[in-house]
């Protein structure tokens, strides 16, 4: 697939890029490795990513000082996407979108990050007693003193109970159109894998006809879709899939014709393709516009992950993906 350039900080296209939550955040911290975590981005940087997606929340702040000690060497190979508007507190978190914070926030964010400016600032959240538009605005500000390349916004949609999902990201689209008559949109980012297609409906047709990027979340399905999950393994309090409804014991197993599906589909391309690969390829075949962001924190999966940029599906693989059966949870 060929590579290009979109949006004025020049996001690279076409490409896969490198989620780095999972190295400070949101997985089983027992499983953490600091030098590790080094040692992947440097891979993945290595094999040709350029996009390194973190936020100050993650850890806190420990994946943006993780992620400085490699920019310090290697500022020029990289692309940095950092995000503002949530704070992580020992129970809880919470939103905050006050003009002055975000100035604050984003100071804060150069020196974690050892850089002089952001290639992309996203909104993690709005503030629901914000104008969106105010915080918008102090972001815009930002790129106009030179500190930021451009301006992002994360979906804020959550599916709650039983509700459907037809409608999931319509709010994220008036919240778009809201802050476009403020500072363009360079990039949106939200979940998009084979298990969660949903922003196919709305929100991936939207960025497309305003010549937007899109930033697919979890292409992985949180490692699902890479079939090294096995269906009653269990997780560690702290790791976000022991809340999850896909990641049940009895949905784990109930979903495993996804992946079948997934890996028929890699052994026709070969013995080097896996099936983490395929699902990485289906999101990059849903338009040109499209960067998968893989979470991971092991040299050896960046490396496979970047390499899923030269896997190209012809029409029966898509197709088959099509006819796979949809992702079912707890909730269903």
């Amino acid at each position: 697939m060929e590579r290009r350039t979109m949006g004025a900080a020049g996001l690279e296209v076409g490409a896969v890029g490198l989620g780095c939550m999972p190295m400070s955040w949101a997985y089983t911290a027992s499983r953490r490795r600091g030098e590790e975590s080094l040692r992947t981005v440097h891979r993945a940087l290595d094999a040709g990513v350029t996009l390194l997606d973190t936020a100050d929340m993650y850890g806190p702040f420990t994946n943006e000082l993780l992620i400085g000690r490699v920019l310090k060497e290697r500022r020029a190979e990289a692309f940095v996407s950092t995000k503002v508007g949530l704070l992580a507190g020992e129970q809880h978190i919470v939103a905050n979108g006050r003009p002055g914070y975000v100035r604050r926030a984003c100071d804060a964010s150069l020196r974690r990050l050892h850089t002089d400016v952001i290639d992309l600032y996203q909104l993690h959240r709005a503030d629901p007693e914000v104008p969106v538009e105010e915080t918008w605005g102090a972001m815009a500000d930002l790129v106009r003193a030179g500190k930021v390349r451009a301006l992002g916004l994360c979906a804020m949609d959550v599916l709650g109970g039983r509700r459907s999902r037809a409608g999931l990201y319509d709010g994220t689209v008036r919240q778009l159109e809201r802050v476009q008559q403020v500072f363009p949109v360079s990039a949106v980012q939200a979940e998009l894998s084979v298990w969660s297609p949903e922003a196919l409906r709305t929100l991936l047709p939207w960025c497309a006809a305003r010549g937007v990027g899109f930033l697919a979340a979890m292409p992985l399905g949180n490692g699902f879709l890479t079939g090294t999950l096995r269906p009653g393994e269990g997780f560690e309090p702290d790791d976000l899939r022991a809340r999850h409804p896909r990641f049940t014991a009895e949905m784990m197993a109930a979903n495993q014709p996804i992946v079948a599906g997934l890996r028929r589909i890699a052994r026709r391309h070969g013995d080097g393709v896996s099936a983490a690969q395929v699902a990485l390829a289906w999101t990059l075949a849903q338009g040109p516009h499209v960067v998968p962001v893989p979470g991971t924190k092991r040299p050896g999966w960046a490396a496979e992950n970047a390499a899923a940029a030269g896997v190209r599906l012809a029409e029966e693989d898509l197709a088959e993906v099509a006819g796979l059966p949809p992702a079912q949870g707890s909730w269903d």
